[in-house]
């Protein structure tokens, strides 16, 4: 379903000249191509919306770090085509949960998997990326998991 849209919003880019968002949604599908020719290689299915999710995560994560070394390079215009690249990518995701959902669907997890202490982590953010893949910050995430467990 991903991919049809992938290739849906490619014919749309062309057709309107928008030459930024085309070239990144090429991008976005050389990732996946190089990512399903991996699976093939492992005779693994290609790969499911939410592995797709977690490769555009990873994208937007790539940008966004590229665009703060730019800025600490003296480069705002490199900086900004990242920006916008990401900000192209990141319409792909589904809308991404707000701290306080964040924050629910972590202690929901916590409960689910009987979670007790920092050591249980693992379990944790294994539970929220099967349920929330391409909704959540897991980056953000983790900090949080590992808060809450501390406190016990």
């Amino acid at each position: 379903m991903l991919r049809q849209r992938l290739t849906a919003e490619m014919k749309e880019a062309m057709k309107a000249g928008d030459k930024a968002k085309l070239a990144t949604v090429r991008l976005i599908q050389a990732a996946l191509k190089d990512k399903d020719i991996e699976a093939r290689g492992l005779a693994k299915e290609p790969l499911s919306d939410e592995e797709i999710f977690s490769l555009l995560q990873k994208m937007i994560k790539q940008r966004n770090e590229s665009a703060t070394v730019y800025d600490q390079g003296g480069r705002p215009e490199l900086a900004e085509a990242e920006r916008a690249e990401a900000a192209i990518i990141a319409q792909f995701l589904p809308q991404q949960m707000d701290e306080d959902e964040t924050r629910a669907a972590i202690q929901a997890a916590i409960a689910e998997t009987g979670a007790a202490s920092p050591k249980d982590m693992g379990k944790v953010i294994a539970a929220l990326k099967g349920a929330y893949a391409g909704r959540m910050d897991f980056a953000k995430a983790s900090g949080l998991v590992k808060g809450m467990l501390a406190q016990g």
